[in-house]
């Protein structure tokens, strides 16, 4: 079959443009169509990744060939013989996980932002020609992705230019590629080559320590999955795994790929040669990178059905990301629990601070987690000032959803089953041959997850699964941590007062963000964008609010002064005071022997 040639070209660093160009032998005689994804798979939101493309023309050997557009994504070329090429140039100034960037200081791509679809051929193998930027500023920069080379005399050289090949067009926008400076680790779990890149400086950086935690976390899930072969799941189509991570001053961000991730993490987080302190930043790191690991298997190929194949021209809407997202988002932190990375106790402190946030939203009485991903696309990923008040988050729930249904299961069948053997069977069933030659690929129902748990559990679970992932209640962990000699008390309201909103600092004045429902700042009228001026004549500057409201109990009476607008507004307040339904945790004593089953500790 003969395959797709592209080729891709930081052209001007400086203007952040990379030239690109798709070239197709056998177009389509009727006039070959071109598309660019509108979103990326992992990120449920449609990002118009067409409108940083900044000129476009075709070419075949008689010379131009006229382009039409169609749609916001689509283009068309006039009927010619072959080979056709287009030759287009993308904006790249993105810094995240999800498009493209591109500066003097390194370059950055997901295939779905750069590389147009070739309509009706994508299932045809892809080449790629990676070039170098021209000029000798350059000279030191390398590449880092985890796109297997292309074989023979003309393939790259690992973490080199030149040219990667692929199966097909699902494939090519599923290895992100990073080029430039970079600081480059490497270490084997289970046999299997990890490579870990940091972009950006990191002085000091104690690389040797990163390798030897990530090899500890990637190890626990390779296992976790496959006990017995411990074989790594990205050896079905490349021979390692990349972890890209770009260092910024506050960066955070992780986007999954099948045989990579993109990472995105603050300079501070990361560990300095001659400390061997784990500070919160580094665990928040590791955490980063243990959930967008276990995502190479729950999500990249254990999948909803709405995935399979993607539809990256639209919206895929699915009920089940509390699935994906927030039973990656239990695992991740539990994994370094498992590996000893962190203690019991911490591991408790992490899952009351997830406990406790959930329930400071009070969209957690109207939406469920199924709501939430089945809405990701206009509610999740494009919050607004009302957020809080309105939607619950699937990856904080639904982790709390994944907590709740392993604790059962281990109680019920005195640790006999766990959540890990549900994720086994989903593994075998779904995602294990996903991307094997052949293999008919299957997405994952929610009629099929129901009926898995019970069969896999041997308990009927139907009923409960359907209230914490359809319904709006609480979740009863207080009886379920307590059988595994983990105490949650309710803390009794405090008497400190409470305006009920949230705020931010802009240029020594406090803007106010959200206003929380049946709070004292939204019976007073106190609105989102309002500047909160003073309290009772007294000045609200920055960091100031929290101290002069420690002055005031709850039932006081004040008057607050904001601008809206331009305009100057005195409201009277009756303070409130912080929701009472908040949980201390603690580990009781001693071993327990369910718990050390659950933890590994």
């Amino acid at each position: 079959m003969t395959p797709i040639r592209y080729a891709i070209a930081p052209l001007h660093p400086e203007a952040h443009l990379f030239a690109v160009t798709v070239t197709v032998d056998a177009p389509d005689p009727e006039g070959q169509t071109f598309s660019l994804p509108a979103w990326i798979p992992g990120s449920y939101m449609i990002r118009e990744f067409a409108r940083n493309i900044v000129r476009i023309r075709a070419d075949d050997a008689r010379g131009e060939v006229a382009l039409t557009k169609v749609d916001k994504q689509t283009w068309e070329a006039a009927p010619c013989e072959g080979p056709i090429s287009l030759r287009y140039e993308v904006y790249a100034w993105d810094l995240s996980v999800r498009s493209a960037h591109l500066d003097t200081t390194h370059g950055f791509f997901n295939g779905s932002s750069v590389f147009l679809r070739v309509d009706g051929q994508q299932d045809r193998p892809c080449i790629v020609e990676i070039a170098q930027p021209a000029s000798d500023a350059y000279a030191n920069w390398r590449v880092a992705t985890s796109m297997p080379e292309a074989r023979g005399r003309d393939g790259a050289k690992r973490y080199g230019f030149g040219r990667y090949q692929v199966a097909d067009y699902d494939e090519l926008v599923d290895h992100p590629v990073e080029m430039g400076e970079f600081t480059l680790g490497t270490f084997k779990a289970c046999g299997a080559q990890h490579d870990v890149v940091f972009t950006g400086r990191v002085p000091g950086l104690d690389l040797q320590r990163v390798c030897r935690d990530l090899k500890q976390i990637c190890e626990a899930q390779i296992r976790l999955f496959e006990p017995r072969s411990a074989r790594a799941p990205f050896l079905d189509s490349n021979r390692r795994y990349v972890f890209m991570t770009m260092v910024t001053t506050d960066g955070y961000g992780g986007l999954e790929h099948r045989a990579s991730t993109a990472l995105m993490c603050a300079r501070a987080d990361l560990p300095v040669r001659g400390n061997s302190e784990t500070s919160d930043g580094y665990r928040t790191f590791l955490g980063l990178c243990s959930h967008e690991y276990f995502h190479t298997w729950n999500v990249k190929r254990i999948k909803p059905a709405a995935f399979v194949p993607y539809r990256l021209d639209e919206e895929s809407y699915t009920p089940l990301l509390w699935l994906f997202e927030g039973f990656t988002s239990y695992y991740d932190d539990l994994i370094l629990a498992r590996t000893g990375l962190i203690d019991t106790k911490q591991y408790v402190e992490m899952i009351t601070k997830t406990w406790n946030g959930v329930l400071r939203g009070n969209g957690r009485t109207k939406q469920s987690v199924a709501a939430s991903s089945f809405d990701a696309w206009t509610k999740y990923y494009r919050q607004d000032e009302n957020a809080p008040n309105a939607i619950v988050s699937y990856y904080t729930k639904g982790s709390l959803v994944a907590l709740a249904l392993d604790l059962t299961i281990r109680e019920k069948t005195a640790g006999r089953r766990s959540l890990d053997d549900i994720m086994r069977a989903l593994w075998q069933r779904y995602g294990r041959d996903f991307y094997a030659p052949g293999h008919e690929q299957r997405g994952v129902t929610e009629a099929g997850v129901y009926a898995l748990f019970d069969e896999v559990s041997g308990l009927r679970l139907g009923t409960l699964l359907r209230a914490l992932t359809e319904g709006t209640g609480e979740i009863g962990l207080v009886p379920l941590l307590r059988a595994f000699g983990i105490k949650a008390e309710a803390q009794k309201a405090t008497t400190a007062a409470s305006l009920g909103i949230k705020t931010r600092v802009e240029e020594g004045w406090v803007r106010v963000t959200q206003v929380l429902d049946d709070g004292a700042g939204q019976a007073a009228g106190v609105s989102a964008g309002d500047l909160l001026a003073a309290i009772d004549g007294l000045r609200v500057t920055g960091g100031q609010l929290d101290k002069l409201l420690a002055r005031y109990r709850a039932g006081d009476r004040a008057e607050l002064h904001v601008f809206r607008r331009d305009e100057l507004h005195v409201l009277p307040v009756k303070l409130g005071r912080e929701p009472a339904t908040q949980y201390r945790v603690t580990v009781e004593e001693g071993r327990h022997a369910l718990r050390a089953r659950w933890l590994g500790q």
